[in-house]
């Protein structure tokens, strides 16, 4: 098992380290909108002239999805009395299911 607590220690701070920056960028882009006045069908527009907007905002949720998922199964490890493998599989579908919800958005822009 503490094999397992080592690769999650990994994964969530190299997901880290893909959200500082991208999360950044995001809240620029939000500014940069929001004081441009442009509507949300200009910003779509310009989303899905580029393959880099809906590239970076699916690694944007895939980090997203690792980072929160495994964040959440440390908290309930360390509030409850839940361990094992039932609180693996239920944060790993916690995690698809963010990742999914993610990706799904990610195809509005694309």
């Amino acid at each position: 098992m503490k094999r397992l607590e080592l690769w999650l220690y990994i994964a969530q701070r190299g997901s880290a380290l893909v959200l500082a920056p991208l999360v950044l960028l995001h809240l620029g882009v939000i500014l940069y909108a929001v004081s441009g006045g442009l509507t949300a069908a200009e910003i779509l527009g310009r989303t899905r002239s580029s393959a880099l907007w809906p590239a970076m905002y699916a690694l944007f949720a895939v980090a997203a999805a690792v980072h929160g998922a495994i964040g959440l199964r440390v908290v309930i490890r360390e509030w409850t009395a839940w361990q094992g493998r039932s609180l693996d599989l239920s944060t790993l579908a916690f995690a698809l299911l963010l990742l999914l919800l993610g990706l799904r958005a990610v195809q509005v822009i694309a």
